[in-house]
């Protein structure tokens, strides 16, 4: 049975005991033995391959490239054979902080793979790249890594529901520290006082503002979770090497809790699982049908279904106005409620444009669907029908689709909202949408051959089929892996294809 941990900042002269710091908590769990549920299993070899799908789709983007090419100029470490390189052949490797950078951005560069929204927003598909290099560098099985996985799933998500990060405008990657260090803490079995030193440093080098998501979003949006797992990496090797960190970390005098979330007399409620309870929060999550900010999935299926229906919204003639009406996040974060003009600018960047519902929206509604690349091209961005549509959609905060954001009741929670579409007829039209379709409580929720055919749409046109048929038959059978077999977990690239791409030189 999950327990609640009341968390708050204690004065230096309370000598809070190290066993009740969060971070210890949090390392307890990762160092329990308790077994892994085969639907647990399940669900984290549908993530792996969910991740290899969006890595292969953004193998020739130049952030992805040049990750790529950095870690490439890395030897292997000495305490190991490395880790592999997404789109390189499984006898390439690098050192495996280096493997968790390149193959990071990879997952995370189209923003296509896994979600868990809560009082934070995170990305938990994020603790996959570094746990795998770190199996592959020290020759750990399947199990192992199946283990490993599952604790930074649990981890994450249990500090995403408790923890809101973005409200003092840090990134969401502050918890992706501390669950991969945690994961690769139990990949590893190490015991829990290393593990907590290692959680305590992934939480202290990676809390950052949240500009890296504002405005004109750079291609650091990518690189942001990568950086956190090659932290993790890092932090691991301190701690084991009995190097100590800053504590407590989030409960101190000057720590996380006073100084960067809400003050000395905060209080947060964190679960996790107690001493023998598995870790099946991975259940709690949902990947994406389409390759756009979560809070737009929905939204992407309702533009899609209406556009469908009547086609006479797609020309902007017809149409004078269309509010989404949503909650507070999906209107601030991705919305009008921004304040960001570049998201109605059709010279935004991709990342941009990614966190523009307006955008999104418009799209959908008049192509009947959303493609990862078409969606985002600078051609379609331009549209001239396209940019009249476009800025005539806002958002309006919705009190009752913000209660249902922030729901624990997972019945009731809800990510979508209601679409107000005013004719130039004077006629209203008015749908709504709680979920994505894809969701587990959507109209077609994912299950294993979703994932595979994502895989297979993805990976086709820069993957030979031979490559496709063989990483897929691995990973499906993730737990019976044996060391060897875990090296091969990567996914290679027709010839030509990397080549294809500049490897830009820097200061390696």
């Amino acid at each position: 049975m999950t327990v609640i941990h009341q968390v708050r900042m204690h004065r230096s002269e309370e000598e809070l005991p190290r066993e009740e710091q969060l971070a210890h908590r949090i390392a307890q769990v990762a160092a329990d033995p308790v077994a892994v549920d085969a639907e647990v299993v399940d669900m984290v070899i549908n993530r792996v391959i969910d991740n290899a799908a969006v890595a292969a789709a953004s193998l020739t983007r130049a952030p992805v490239a040049s990750a790529r090419a950095q870690a490439l100029d890395h030897p292997v470490s000495r305490g190991g054979d490395g880790g592999t390189v997404f789109g390189c052949a499984a006898a390439v490797r690098t050192s495996p902080e280096w493997a968790a950078w390149a193959n990071g951005v990879a997952v995370r560069e189209l923003d296509y793979h896994d979600t868990f929204l809560a009082a934070e927003y995170s990305h938990p598909g994020d603790n996959i790249p570094p746990i795998t290099a770190v199996a592959q560098h020290v020759g750990a099985d399947g199990a192992a890594l199946v283990r490993g996985i599952a604790t930074g799933y649990e981890i994450q998500m249990d500090l995403v529901r408790a923890i809101s990060l973005h409200r003092h405008k840090i990134d969401h990657v502050a918890h992706l520290g501390p669950s991969a260090a945690a994961g690769i803490g139990t990949l590893l079995g190490l015991d829990a006082d290393v593990i907590a030193q290692a959680v305590s440093q992934g939480l202290h080098t990676t809390t950052a503002t949240r500009q890296s998501r504002k405005g004109e979003i750079s291609t650091w949006k990518a690189h942001a979770p990568a950086f956190a797992g090659k932290m993790a990496v890092e932090a691991v090797d301190r701690s084991m090497r009995g190097q100590t960190s800053p504590a407590p970390i989030y409960e101190g005098e000057d720590g996380v809790i006073a100084w960067l979330l809400d003050g000395p007399d905060a209080r947060y409620e964190v679960p996790l699982p107690v001493p023998g309870e598995a870790k099946r929060a991975i259940l709690d999550s949902y990947t994406k049908e389409h390759s756009a900010e979560y809070q737009a999935q929905a939204w992407i299926d309702l533009a899609r279904r209406l556009g469908t229906e009547r086609p006479e919204l797609r020309d902007p003639a017809n149409v004078e106005s269309i509010v989404l009406h949503t909650s507070h996040h999906t209107h601030v974060v991705i919305g009008s409620g921004s304040g960001d003009p570049q998201k109605y600018s059709p010279d935004a960047s991709r990342e941009t444009l990614d966190h523009s519902i307006p955008y999104i929206f418009t799209v959908a509604l008049q192509d009947g669907g959303w493609h990862h690349v078409d969606s985002y091209a600078p051609q379609r961005a331009r549209r001239a029908d396209t940019v009249a549509l476009w800025h005539r959609v806002t958002t309006a905060l919705d009190e009752e689709w913000t209660r249902r954001y922030h729901s624990e009741d997972p019945d009731e929670k809800a990510f979508g909202g209601r679409a107000e579409i005013r004719m130039t007829d004077g006629s209203v039209i008015e749908q709504e949408i709680a979920v994505a379709d894809a969701h587990p409580l959507g109209a077609r929720p994912f299950s294993r051959p979703d994932y595979v055919a994502k895989f297979r749409l993805l990976a086709e046109p820069v993957l030979e089929s031979a490559e496709i048929e063989r990483f897929l038959n691995l990973a499906q059978r993730l737990p019976e892996l044996t060391p060897d077999e875990v090296r091969e977990l990567t996914i290679v690239a027709s010839p030509g294809v990397l080549d294809s791409v500049p490897a830009p030189r820097g200061l390696f």
